[in-house]
């Protein structure tokens, strides 16, 4: 058929493959020609053929973090946001391509694209630690097409930071926090995540910023480390249980719904009751938020479109990936719910 194309177009069959694949110079009249006979014979080229003459992969690479015995995809932020990475690349014509990476373990990130494995990078998991920014960084040096998800960068001096895609989580702890100050709690317990992700610093920035604008005092035997777990959460039921029978504690602010629900659970089977005994206000809003007896307040957080932003932005409209370096953050939402609305 190339032959046919060729003819009708006056040139070669080189130029034909050089027009349909997009590659080499080609003059713009020479161009439209060809395409012309093409459109005439009804001639579509294979796209598999056209990535293998462009050196694409047609691949779309997502890292995620491994964790031994955690079902990665039935986490409600996982799942969400890769449900949007698959979404906006099936419309871009790109294949997902998964990549699991160990905490400890090398991220060769730049050989994938130097084994034309991926034509661009979503990243999900990343810490703010000396192995993933180096990592990055040697992406950046490469001039590889990536995204961050739900993980920020402070700028280098006078260089952008990577390319990221957010949610305004100090917004949310701050709406959080209020809403529990607004129904009359004062010694309020905040149960956060690991310190190398950004959203971790967001939302401790955001309790105290409320903590300081209520005139109320920042005690750090309130403030509790978890991992995000729904386990971490309930190994924290004897600290919390001391907390709240000796009067120190009157509510609890975790950093996501798993810590939060792990948390009420154990209290519970002390007796204590959310919504009765104390506030209790999650993060993420999480279906098992709306599922939990009581249904948990929680802050909304747009995963869904987090992930369709990340992948659009590198692929862009003509499915060819694309690098930049700006930020994108998207607003969050309260949703006040029985674990602390029956204290109002």
């Amino acid at each position: 058929m190339r032959q046919q194309v060729a003819k009708l177009a006056g040139v070669s069959e080189a130029t034909v493959s050089r027009v349909l694949n997009g590659v080499g110079p080609v003059k713009e009249e020479t161009k439209q020609r060809v395409l012309a006979a093409a459109a005439e014979l009804g001639y579509v080229p294979s796209a598999l053929a056209q990535r293998f003459a462009r050196k694409k992969s047609g691949n779309l690479g997502v890292v995620l973090p491994y964790v031994p015995k955690v079902p990665l995809f039935s986490t409600y932020y996982f799942s969400e946001m890769l449900g949007g990475i698959g979404e906006e690349a099936q419309a871009q014509g790109y294949d997902l391509l998964m990549l699991f990476r160990k905490p400890e373990q090398p991220r060769d990130y730049t050989a994938l694209f130097q084994a034309h494995k991926v034509d661009a990078l979503i990243i999900l998991g990343a810490r703010d630690t000396a192995l993933d920014r180096g990592a990055l960084e040697e992406l950046e040096r490469s001039g590889h097409p990536f995204c961050v998800l739900n993980q920020r960068y402070a700028a280098r001096g006078n260089e952008p930071p990577f390319m990221t895609v957010d949610a305004d989580h100090w917004s949310g702890s701050r709406a959080a926090v209020r809403h529990l100050v607004d129904i009359g709690c004062s010694r309020i317990v905040f149960i956060n995540g690991p310190a190398q992700y950004s959203n971790s610093l967001d939302r401790r920035a955001g309790y105290d910023r409320v903590l300081a604008e209520s005139g109320l005092e920042l005690r750090e035997e309130l403030v509790l480390a978890g991992n995000y777990s729904r386990t971490s959460g309930y190994a924290l039921t004897d600290q919390l249980e001391a907390l709240i029978r000796a009067g120190d504690a009157d509510a609890i602010f975790a950093a996501n719904d798993r810590m939060a629900i792990g948390a009420m659970q154990g209290l519970r089977e002390r007796g204590l009751e959310a919504g009765r005994d104390y506030a209790l206000c999650g993060y993420d809003d999480a279906d098992a938020a709306r599922m939990a007896s009581p249904q948990l307040t929680s802050v909304t957080v747009p995963f869904h479109e987090m992930g369709q932003i990340a992948a659009r932005r590198l692929l862009q409209q003509d499915g060819e990936p694309k690098i930049s370096a700006a930020s994108t953050i998207l607003p969050v939402q309260l949703v006040i719910r029985e674990s602390s609305r029956s204290r109002q």
